[in-house]
């Protein structure tokens, strides 16, 4: 037992990497939960709906901005054979510099337009604002995604959390001081320049300086082509029910979604990172294309996380309705349905989502946009359908009927890797299925009448 115990934290195979990255990741994802709730807890004790509504509306443009013409810098670090190579570091680094001074000027020239389409004209003046955040995060240190190749993901951890806690306070005091939505963009900016700074200062790696090289910008251009396209589609995935929403229902209604969403999407969410930090490393070492002995690595890797996942989404949907009442002020109590429906119907794309690391990992991006474009086309669809016609019912059903839609395009691309598990996607999505019909028939059967 010592021995393992010793192995686990010291031995640098990929398992016992793989083992202490996945540790680390969920601790790392559930302290910032924890003190984005803690955060929440507060804010929503100052601040009312409306400008949470605002600020969803402000993440959602800079989201879509930055998402349209996302490069692929990270992904392209941690996939590339040249990932450690200083020459490629510098160029990534030089590339995302200029992106986020392109998006800062693109942000503010929307503005105007985004203001008049939402008819809040507080947007305006938010958004510029809200835009320098961008060109912050353009000077982010390389060295997080070198730590993410390797596995190395302690310090990352450490920097993410500490520089959450500190952003949180001061949010907090601005709150307590301006009252307005000011506080949280505020706040925000504060938080990004902080993460920024230490990833310079507090991580091992190589330090970046001005340097381009036309072989390296080639290479990330040629593989961040396709991940610009998947990651415009995975806007649409992400974060359309809220650039939809806020066409259809007021600022405060829109708040009121976006503290449900943020509680229901953590399992989500934390399969993602996940995928990124675990599964494309473990994929791109162990393929499932060489052999029965890396297929049945991948099934047990995938089984631990995403049944882990499954079990919090559940736990989520039975525990939903009482922890807002519980937590929240009587303003926000309306998004207890909203938690548990979303809870639920996100549990499809918890287990389709590990095949994304699949295509990543063998440099097959194409794939990833291929897939996502569809399920994009259909998840756009369905929401603006069931937005217009049922409001914030619409928004919190959408996913899992979008995911079931969606499927067999994933099993297609899956199967062209050599990486679909058929008995593994089929018995973790009958234990979802049984779960979710307990939760509805049983224990909020009433759940649905209240939206």
């Amino acid at each position: 037992m010592r021995s393992w115990i010793q192995a686990f934290f010291t031995g640098d195979s990929l398992k016992m990497r793989a083992m202490r990255g996945s540790m680390i990741t969920f601790l790392g994802f559930g302290g910032t939960q924890v003190l984005r709730l803690a955060g929440n807890l507060v804010l929503t004790r100052l601040l009312v709906p409306e400008y949470f509504g605002l600020m969803t509306i402000v993440q959602v443009v800079t989201t879509a901005v930055q998402m349209f013409s996302d490069t692929g810098v990270h992904v392209s670090i941690m996939q590339s054979k040249r990932g450690d190579d200083p020459l490629f570091l510098d160029t990534a680094w030089v590339v995302q510099i200029l992106r986020g001074a392109l998006l800062w000027v693109i942000v503010t020239a929307l503005s105007g337009p985004a203001a008049a389409f939402y008819d809040q004209p507080e947007l305006a003046a938010l958004l510029p604002v809200a835009s320098v955040g961008l060109l912050i995060c353009g000077f982010r240190s390389t060295k997080m995604a070198t730590a993410g190749r390797h596995l190395a993901l302690g310090r990352v951890t450490l920097i993410e959390l500490s520089t959450q806690a500190i952003c949180l306070v001061i949010l907090a005091l601005l709150a307590f001081w301006l009252r307005s939505v000011w506080a949280l963009l505020i706040g925000g900016l504060v938080g990004q320049a902080l993460n920024t700074l230490a990833s310079h200062l507090f991580l091992p790696g190589h330090a970046n300086r001005f340097r381009l090289e036309r072989a390296a910008f080639g290479e990330q251009f040629n593989f961040g082509k396709f991940i610009f396209l998947s990651s415009t589609l995975g806007f649409l995935l992400n974060q359309g029910d809220r650039a939809i929403l806020g066409k259809f229902v007021s600022m405060s209604e829109l708040g009121i979604y976006n503290i449900g969403f943020f509680l229901a999407t953590v399992p989500l969410m934390l399969t993602r990172q996940f995928g990124d930090r675990i599964l494309i490393p473990l994929y791109r070492e162990k393929p499932p294309s060489a052999g029965a002995e890396n297929r049945v690595k991948i099934r047990k890797a995938r089984l631990g996380l995403t049944g882990a996942m499954l079990v919090l989404s559940l736990f989520l949907a039975i525990a939903g309705d009482w922890l807002i009442r519980l937590l929240y002020t009587e303003a926000y109590h309306e998004a207890g349905p909203i938690l548990v429906l979303l809870a639920l119907s996100g549990m499809p794309f918890i287990i389709s989502n590990a095949y994304t690391g699949l295509y990543l990992a063998a440099g097959r991006s194409r794939d990833l946009t291929l897939q996502l474009s569809f399920t994009a086309a259909v998840q756009m669809i369905v929401l603006y359908t069931g937005v217009k016609a049922f409001g914030l019912l619409g928004a919190a059903i959408a996913p899992a009927i979008v995911a079931m839609i969606s499927y067999p395009v994933t099993v297609y691309f899956a199967r062209r890797n050599k990486g679909w598990d058929p008995g593994l996607d089929g018995g973790l999505a009958l234990a979802a299925l049984l779960g979710a019909g307990a939760v509805m028939l049983w224990i909020h059967p009433e759940i649905v009448s209240r939206l």
